[in-house]
């Protein structure tokens, strides 16, 4: 990269992550915080950035996720797919000139259906940038909103959203089923018979009242309860993603703890798989698009 390096920062819409990277690339520091766009006042983007550079210095900022969202500090168009790393480069948004830039999104239209995604993308094709994935790769991103994808040449050419983990925390919360699902998720005999429901039947509406119905009649205890309904709604979203990701081993790229539970269910109805560190791919991108800066 060179020169005095640059601060990037996935800012997602509840957390941020924010690295510095000195001027090859390496990351010199490293914060997380649960200041993502929606804890961010109107109008407090500018003076955010002021305690950022009173920190970091003056140096190149790039910003990627949701902070380009109708929720952030400006709204940055999305690009229609297919989308490469010079696409993102090129299109980048510079709120302050020279000093800071948002990473435009991706889009899916024209196709029968719509779809867009902010921060996955710097992610999916850093990965393949960094030769972490081949250039023609089935992704998956889990997440609150997982994003399934697929890569040709090297350029983001379809994806779809599932809301499996939204909508996991609806149901941890909010739902009949709140009181039974306070244990952790594991990978087990409960976890793996959801995804069987969840990937085979095809009824996840009507298995998510089964589970309380089975809890009821003594056929699942209670303090499994959060994983099959995890297994249920995981397996879902695989039939779906599927559809996306039609052959070839599956690239997971995340946070490890959902990547592994992702896994595990590939694994359950025999799908190849590999786990990608989130945080990797993402710096990965965000070098690639710097390097086309200079």
């Amino acid at each position: 990269m060179g020169g005095a390096g640059l601060v990037t920062i996935d800012w997602g819409t509840t957390n941020r992550r924010i690295f510095a990277l000195d001027g090859a690339g390496e990351v010199i520091s490293r914060e997380a915080d649960a200041l993502g766009v929606t804890a961010v006042r109107p109008g407090g983007f500018p003076g955010m950035m002021h305690a950022l550079r009173a920190t970091h210095g003056d140096r190149l900022f790039l910003l990627a996720g949701m902070i380009g969202s109708n929720r952030g500090w400006i709204e940055v168009p999305y690009l229609p797919c297919p989308v490469t790393l010079a696409d993102l480069a090129e299109q980048l948004a510079w709120v302050e000139p020279g000093r800071t830039a948002i990473v435009p999104g991706a889009c899916v239209s024209g196709t029968g259906r719509v779809d867009v995604m902010r921060g996955e993308e710097v992610q999916m094709l850093g990965a393949a940038a960094a030769g972490l994935v081949p250039p023609d790769a089935g992704l998956c991103h889990p997440g609150t909103h997982a994003k399934w994808a697929q890569l040709k040449g090297g350029a983001l050419v379809d994806f779809r959203t599932v809301m499996t983990g939204e909508l996991f925390a609806l149901l941890r919360t909010h739902s009949i089923l709140a009181a039974q699902m306070d244990r952790p998720v594991v990978d087990g005999e409960a976890f793996r018979d959801g995804v069987q429901h969840g990937f085979f039947e095809r009824a996840l509406t009507a298995d998510l009242f089964g589970t309380r119905a089975q809890i009821l009649l003594g056929r699942l205890q209670p303090q499994d309860a959060a994983s099959y309904v995890s297994g249920l709604l995981i397996g879902a979203d695989v039939a779906i993603g599927l559809e996306i990701v039609p052959a070839g081993p599956v690239a997971l790229i995340g946070d490890p703890a959902l990547t592994r539970l992702y896994g595990a269910a590939l694994d359950h109805i025999g799908r190849d798989y590999r786990e990608i560190d989130g945080e990797q791919a993402f710096l990965a991108g965000i070098r690639a698009i710097a390097e086309k800066l200079a």
